[in-house]
């Protein structure tokens, strides 16, 4: 089992940025694909970004792409997030996930490839 907890959300004004974490806990030790995702009140969960076991690649959904970059820190266990040049429509939960993989450079873009979830921080974006 892996624990996903996740930090940094909060409200901020639109142009501004955060930085969103998550800190993996468990059997850590398997090697694990991470993602973002968001829900926005009203709509469906969606891909936001995600980054491979190894770290060296990564991919974004179209609508945050050169204002969002994900990362990971394998020593801390740790996923980051940073979002700039925020807009009210990236007003959403933010959730982590952790799903399991052979495949060191590879990441996904769909959920179902996920097998664990954080509970979500709350990012708002006023304008």
């Amino acid at each position: 089992q892996v624990q996903l907890v996740e930090s940094g959300g909060g409200l901020v004004q639109a142009g501004g940025s955060l930085r969103l974490s998550c800190a993996a806990s468990g059997r850590t030790g398997s090697s694990y694909a991470m993602g973002w995702f968001r829900q926005a009140p009203g709509k469906e969960r969606e891909f936001v970004a995600a980054i491979s076991w190894s770290g060296d690649n990564t991919g974004y959904a179209d609508s945050v792409k050169v204002r969002f970059t994900i990362s990971r820190d394998s020593a801390k266990n740790t996923m980051y997030l940073q979002m700039h040049s925020l807009k009210p429509e990236d007003t959403a939960v933010y959730y982590c996930a952790a799903g399991r993989t052979y495949y060191r450079s590879s990441y996904y873009a769909e959920s179902q490839n996920y097998n664990y979830w954080g509970q979500g921080t709350q990012v708002t974006v006023s304008s």
